[in-house]
């Protein structure tokens, strides 16, 4: 990779020592014999002297030519994976204005293409949803109508599998409807959280008694801010993370407070270097437990466009998980 402050200095400090020899040699020529070994040793001096005074200008000058150049560098790095927005241009050079116009031009195309995948996304998980819950209840009936050992084993199979293609559906969904263009600020209400969480939790009793884990909750009044669809999303996928990854005979509790909300579990917890990772789309844990990959992310992104804190720590057991939001 070629330095522009390396190519200055190989176009520039060359010519400039040709044009300071020759001056210098018309200076030895035109003066009197007795002073030219004088005048010599001075021309060297001076042509060292102003050769590396004229590389550290180049190079203080490229430098200081190359600051917002590395700030728009800087900038750019910050910025998370899914940041879009376009570079602001006020104080951009005249010079950068085609460099920053080009990456506008290119993060709107790609933002285009995102909304374009994501509205995708929404409109397939909405078709499927349908179609999903009329499979689900004709299996239901099925298993209610055939008590033959291997009619009822085939029809179960089939239930499972249903019941995973609902639940990654609704993921998608959730995940879709998190995006940041499509959370819609006119869609915030005053929520109880408390109520949305005990609604939350009862839907996931039966999953928790099919492994024989104790979930319970301990809730206060807590009112907060927030999208009621976007907000029970949220609840639903850390109540699922945590009963997902609980061994049985294990323990669930939820948690509210005023301005926040926790879900804890006694399960294997999340090493401390993996606990940001866990956030990103399609990370599990492990290759045994069932799953997208998918909730925790849903969780972030409903957490960020709400303004909310996500945190993971250890119980004050020290086993297990848990997991904090905190509401503003």
């Amino acid at each position: 990779m070629s330095s522009i402050r390396l190519r200055l200095l190989k176009w520039l400090i060359p010519p400039i020592l040709l044009m300071n020899l020759g001056a210098g040699a018309l200076a030895y020529v035109l003066a009197p014999p007795p002073l030219r070994e004088a005048v010599l040793r001075t021309l060297v001096l001076l042509e060292i002297v102003l050769a590396l005074a004229c590389v550290a200008l180049i190079w203080f000058s490229v430098s200081s030519g190359l600051r917002p150049l590395n700030r728009l560098r800087a900038e750019l790095n910050q910025r998370e994976g899914d940041d879009l927005a376009a570079i602001a241009a006020d104080d951009v050079p005249y010079e950068l204005e085609p460099v920053v116009s080009a990456f506008n031009g290119l993060l709107a195309k790609v933002g285009e293409g995102a909304q374009a995948r994501q509205d995708f996304l929404a409109n397939v998980a909405h078709q499927l949803r349908t179609p999903l819950a009329g499979l689900k209840t004709q299996l239901e009936w099925l298993g209610a109508r055939h008590a033959e050992p291997d009619s009822a084993q085939s029809v179960r199979l089939m239930l499972s599998a249903t019941e995973r293609m609902i639940r990654q559906t609704n993921q998608l969904l959730s995940l879709a409807r998190a995006e940041p263009h499509h959370f819609e600020k006119a869609r915030l209400e005053p929520l109880a959280l408390d109520a949305l969480v005990a609604e939350a939790v009862q839907g996931f009793v039966d999953q928790a008694t099919l492994k024989s884990i104790d979930i319970g909750f301990d809730l206060q009044a807590a009112t907060i801010t927030g999208d009621r669809f976007l907000l029970r999303d949220l609840i639903d996928n850390l109540i699922d993370n945590a009963i997902r990854y609980t061994p049985p005979r294990g323990a669930v509790t939820v948690t509210v407070r005023p301005g926040l909300l926790t879900v804890e579990d006694n399960g294997p917890g999340i090493p401390p270097a993996r606990r940001e990772q866990v956030f990103n789309r399609y990370v599990r844990l492990d290759d045994k437990s069932h799953g997208s990959g998918l909730g925790l992310a849903i969780v972030r992104d409903i957490a960020v466009v709400h303004g909310a804190g996500l945190v993971i720590s250890a119980p004050k057991s020290g086993r297990g998980a848990l997991f904090t939001v905190k509401f503003r």
